[in-house]
């Protein structure tokens, strides 16, 4: 006795058709994956809104605002911070006439103002 019974084959050509179908199924159609539209802010709608249409200058003026927004937060406020610190913190107060340094006051415990 050789080959399958016809209840095998039966069965595996169900199995055949159900994998096919599984397969099928799988594959998107153009319309998928529908997601929920995403919730912008106020700045990320307008710039979505304005680099719509294209264009080569719309490029180039989101690119200058990204640019600016990154020299901004990157460089000038950290160098502000530091020459605050520096300024006020690390060298002290200086008298701009003569150049000479004002020792901080000294505090006394105990004492309430």
């Amino acid at each position: 006795m050789s080959g399958y019974t016809e209840d095998e084959r039966l069965r595996l050509q169900q199995l055949r058709a159900l994998r096919r179908r599984w397969l099928r199924d799988q594959e998107l159609s153009e319309r998928e994956p529908v997601l929920p539209r995403q919730k912008l802010g106020p700045v990320a709608a307008f710039w979505e809104r304005f680099l719509q249409p294209g264009g080569l200058w719309r490029q180039q003026v989101y690119k200058a605002y990204q640019t600016s927004g990154f020299v901004l937060v990157r460089v000038l406020i950290p160098a502000w911070i530091i020459h605050y610190c520096l300024k006020y913190h690390i060298t002290g107060d200086r008298i701009l006439e003569t150049g000479e340094i004002i020792p901080p006051l000294k505090e006394e415990p105990g004492e309430h103002h």
